[in-house]
């Protein structure tokens, strides 16, 4: 599903020189929520658009981001 969210989250990730956490996003947008971020993130990955990883263990893990 493409919306506002969704374009501005690849238009993000597209211009980045490298991966970037969720927080950095999170920075770029300051008008959505994490929970909005991280549920458009999970859906742009499930749909192979971009590529993402959990480093670290347990629930304390960070997410890095990138284009694909």
């Amino acid at each position: 599903m493409e919306d506002e969210i969704s374009q501005k989250l690849l238009m993000i990730l597209k211009n980045a020189d490298e991966p970037l956490e969720t927080k950095d996003i999170e920075r770029q947008m300051p008008k959505v929520t994490r929970a909005k971020i991280m549920y458009r993130l999970n859906d742009l990955r499930a749909e192979n658009k971009i590529r993402g990883k959990r480093l670290g263990a347990g629930g304390k893990g960070v997410w890095i981001w990138w284009a694909k």
